[in-house]
């Protein structure tokens, strides 16, 4: 019989697009139009491909659109970003609840963040949009650092936001650039298998690393508040319908 891991941290860092939202049907169709207009062919390899990554490094990557006027970029982004509102993201299963966990004790509130490699103007739209609950710390966007996902950078500042050693906290993601940031920053990492399939992180290659713990989505998790630290109920037992058994 697999027991429930119990993890204890100072705080968590979450991830915002396939961890906490779903946002695929409108970054499949920007990804759509980009491709298109770029002349890149298929635009889903490309969607698969920079998941996870600062839309500014995608769209100047020379193998990808190569926008490299700074004026042009950033008018591409919003226009990007754009089309991935139009898609309609959605709050993922469980990410509400489990935001709601943290938000329920006074503590807890200022202990966990967003930190996105999308723009800020994208999660000011998308977090109230999909209901999701705004930390009271504020978040991390790819405005917000010169280095994004992989490089730890991003989760680095998140927890300098929360005013918290990187060591003691828990990075949640989606995605294996996600987990190579949260690992290279030094934290504990727990994969939502929402955008990818558990062997991609159980196969991770040695630059990556395997995250600390990996799961099928956030319902399998219960947070509470413990002698000044979050403990976390990790349950990866499955039902025989494939539902999470907590």
């Amino acid at each position: 019989m697999v027991l429930p891991e119990i993890v204890t941290v100072d705080a968590i860092l979450f991830d915002l697009d396939g961890t906490l939202i779903d946002s695929t049907p409108g970054v499949i169709s920007a990804w759509k139009t980009f491709a298109e207009e770029y002349k890149l062919g298929s635009h889903l390899p490309i969607v698969q491909k920079t998941h996870g990554r600062r839309l500014a490094d995608t769209l100047k990557d020379e193998t990808i659109c190569n926008i490299q006027d700074t004026e042009l970029l950033n008018s591409e982004i919003l226009r990007f970003e754009d089309l991935v509102i139009q898609g309609s993201p959605v709050a993922l299963e469980g990410a509400i609840e489990f935001l709601t966990q943290l938000d329920s004790h006074h503590d807890m509130r200022s202990r966990w963040t967003i930190v996105t490699s999308a723009s800020r103007y994208y999660a000011t739209q998308c977090i109230p949009k999909c209901k999701i609950p705004v930390p009271t710390s504020g978040f991390v966007t790819a405005d917000d650092v010169s280095e994004g996902k992989p490089k730890p950078t991003p989760y680095l500042e998140g927890a300098k936001k929360l005013g918290v050693d990187v060591t003691k906290c828990l990075v949640i993601e989606d995605a294996p650039s996600g987990v190579q940031a949260g690992n290279s920053a030094g934290a504990k990492t727990l994969a939502v298998c929402t955008s990818h399939k558990r062997e991609d992180f159980e196969n991770c290659s040695e630059e990556i690393k395997r995250p600390t713990y990996i799961i099928d989505d956030l319902t399998t998790v219960r947070v509470n508040w413990e002698n000044g630290k979050i403990r976390l109920t990790i349950d990866t037992r499955r039902g025989p319908d494939g539902s999470a058994i907590l």
